[in-house]
């Protein structure tokens, strides 16, 4: 098992998947990451729709117009989401972060799929395309999508060249 920092550097975003699909016990083991995530007062304000169906994995991926249609093949798609709450997109995207490392722990790809402020192909925004493919609630917000599979491809880990230390600042910019 990778250590953290390994694991860190190891992992990639993956637009490439087999056509494998997850075992339920690895779909179980993310979502229990997920669920254990941080969350602000431990609100739990992030909710999860796990997405195996083919057809909807599909529409997901083409609720934007573009940048996302790669996800199409993917065995999984996880679409993060959150209730209204002071840091709720923020717990949603720290628990797509958690899940996105899980996932490389299990040996799985992922690719963090942005949706806020994207457009669909159809002209409503990517958020109101999801709202309808996935029949969501009003006081529902959507965070993101991850693709989830088994790796078809492989990407070099990231090196001490990757790492832009003037990104980093010292008590005061």
């Amino acid at each position: 098992m990778e250590n953290f920092s390994e694991l860190i550097k190891n992992r990639r975003s993956m637009r490439k998947f087999t056509d494998e699909e997850l075992t339920q016990d690895e779909v179980v083991a993310l979502m229990k990451a997920a669920l254990m995530s941080p969350s602000s007062k431990r609100s739990n304000s992030w909710q999860f729709i796990v997405v195996d169906d083919k057809e909807i994995i599909k529409k997901l991926a083409h609720s934007k117009e573009s940048g996302a249609q790669f996800a199409e093949n993917a065995p999984l798609m996880i679409v993060t989401l959150y209730h209204e709450y002071p840091t709720g997109e923020d717990d949603a995207c720290i628990a797509s972060t958690i899940i996105q490392l899980k996932a490389h722990e299990l040996g799985l790809g992922s690719c963090w799929l942005q949706t806020k402020g994207k457009i669909g192909t159809n002209g409503k925004t990517c958020h109101e395309n999801i709202r309808e493919i996935l029949n969501l609630p009003k006081d529902i917000y959507i965070s993101n999508m991850i693709s989830l599979g088994y790796p078809a491809e492989e990407r070099p880990a990231y090196t001490e060249k990757d790492m832009d230390m003037t990104k980093v600042h010292f008590n005061k910019w």
